[in-house]
């Protein structure tokens, strides 16, 4: 969006309008260990018993964030991005940055402070540019757009602003196209032929992932051709979408799930229900773990990035304290980590209450519970296959900021707990049946090394069990990174790698091995085993 703007954050496809911000709210911070979880008034009819099966898998997270401009707003100071990238007390525990692509050249180093603590914090850095420099844009009738005969200059500008983010020591995990080119009322319009255009003849050029076509309100028209052109859709490595606006029911994209042939899905802007209200304001702030909840369960989306990390409707307050709609955020940014697949588990087992669930590599569950309701609920709990007997848990309501609570007991599988009124709670269970034991061998393997860079290939091996759905990770022995794989959802961390199978993919019979994915990386070529799942 602008600098600073408002979208409607209700259903239907209405249009934005600018609005003045409100002077912030005081809330506590973070706050530390409280009493066990309770509220008066607990509900007396018994809600729908929520099932989590970890057997049952989705999509692999690639993280949570939001966005620096420096040419907009101050940048973030040495503090707050401690706050913001972190993940100890007091933190968001963010894993992706933001940052444009400014058309002026003289403005990119002021992002490159931010954004090389992030990278050093772990997070993945991606950027989209608002224009293309002036001399390759012309006025038309629409607005202004990229002259035609620039496209080859304009993925050079975008090239080259991955090698000046390089050489400061910032690996961008991806780029884009154009921010929002559909909503181009200040910024730069493409017809969706002009960006299959792009993506289909230039866009293989670029270095790092693709990110297209970043749509304000997630408009098909403008994702559909791209999933119709072969050549195109090689040349896109995320799909990028905006929800201002955006009806629940536009969420679900099953022509992506049919046709995406394995490529990443990221929502890379959006703001809760509003810019004009504090990000204190109680309980609307409880609006934003409910988004997040549907952009994950109902979207599928892989990545949540906020806009300004740092603005009175933001995460961040203007004096670099956690707001309240930061509290909602770091629910899920601080226990749903990169890597973490969600699995399946009742949404809506009652009304105004949405759950979600995810798992790590090991044994470990996170459920996230959102409970707008003006009553607490007794909401009970069964999570499949857990040998774990107890239960850890962090609460936010009108009064508490993600408090961490005594541990609940676990027996069989369930427990109960009490979702206070109008509250987000997560809860963090270890212990799943065979969560952290090999069921599989995996290999990396040289394919073909041309010295500045090298293919591999990854093989799994399943033992005495077929492997139906696979999660790999490892950690290179040396600088070696992964610049672009198929076949597999995979991130990486530093040195360290996690892939899990793209569906198609995820079946490995008893006693056989497989070739899963692909990969093209940097640095030293090497072959090693390692333990997957």
């Amino acid at each position: 969006m602008a600098q600073d703007s408002n979208g409607t954050g209700t259903s239907g496809a209405a249009q934005l309008h600018r609005r003045s911000l409100l002077k912030l709210g005081a809330i506590p911070a973070l706050g530390a260990v409280a009493p066990v979880l309770g509220a008066p008034g607990i509900a007396s009819a018994a809600p729908t018993e929520v099932i989590v099966d970890p057997a049952e898998r989705h999509q692999t997270i690639q993280g949570f964030g939001g966005m620096n401009h420096t040419a907009w707003i101050d940048d973030l100071t040495a503090a707050q991005r401690e706050t913001a990238f972190g993940n100890g007390d007091g933190r968001l525990g963010f894993s992706v940055l933001r940052v444009p692509v400014h058309e002026d050249r003289a403005r990119w180093g002021g992002e490159v402070p931010t954004a090389v603590r992030a990278s050093e914090l772990g997070a993945k850095v991606i950027a989209s540019p608002w224009n293309p420099p002036a001399h390759m844009a012309e006025d038309f009738a629409g607005g202004r757009r990229l002259r035609h005969d620039m496209y080859g200059a304009y993925a050079q500008h975008l090239n080259d602003f991955y090698g000046f983010m390089s050489d400061n020591g910032v690996n961008l995990y991806g780029i884009s196209v154009q921010n929002e080119p559909d909503y181009a009322h200040e910024w730069t319009a493409w017809t969706p032929e002009e960006i299959v255009r792009f993506l289909r003849e230039y866009a293989g050029s670029i270095e790092t992932r693709v990110i297209a076509p970043e749509s304000f309100q997630y408009r098909k028209g403008l994702s559909d051709p791209i999933l119709d052109d072969p050549q195109a859709l090689a040349n896109m490595d995320i799909l990028g979408a905006h929800l201002y606006g955006t009806p629940l029911g536009d969420l679900p994209y099953p022509r992506f799930e049919e046709q995406g042939g394995g490529k990443e899905l990221w929502m890379t802007e959006v703001y809760h229900p509003n810019s004009s209200d504090s990000a204190d304001l109680w309980p609307q702030a409880l609006d934003v773990s409910e988004n997040i909840h549907h952009a994950l369960v109902d979207g599928r989306f892989q990545a949540y990035v906020w806009w300004y990390i740092r603005r009175s409707y933001g995460p961040m307050r203007e004096d670099g304290q956690i707001s309240k709609r930061g509290a909602n955020m770091a629910h899920f940014s601080k226990f749903v980590r990169p890597g973490h697949v969600r699995i399946g588990a009742t949404a809506e087992p009652g009304a105004d209450v949405y759950t979600s669930a995810y798992r790590d590599a090991g044994s470990g569950i996170v459920i996230v519970a959102v409970n707008k309701s003006a009553s607490a609920v007794e909401q009970p709990f069964t999570v499949r296959g857990i040998t774990a007997s107890s239960a850890a848990s962090w609460v936010t309501d009108a009064h508490r900021n993600l408090q961490e609570q005594r541990a609940i007991g676990v027996s069989g599988g369930s427990f109960t707990a009490v979702l206070p009124a109008q509250s987000v709670t997560t809860f963090v269970i270890d212990g799943v049946s065979g969560g952290g034991g090999e069921v599989c061998r995996g290999r990396v393997e040289v394919v073909e090394d041309w010295g500045s860079g090298w293919q591999g290939s990854v093989t799994l091996s399943a033992g005495d069990q077929a492997v139906d759905g696979w999660d790999a990770a490892w950690d290179w022995p040396g600088d070696q990174r992964i610049s672009s794989a198929w076949n597999a959802e995979w991130s990486q961390s530093g040195s360290s790698v996690t892939a899990s199978d793209v569906g198609w993919n995820g079946r490995i019979e008893a006693g056989l091995s497989r070739e899963v994915f692909g990969f093209i990386a940097s640095g030293p070529a090497v072959e090693f085993d390692f333990g997957c799942r």
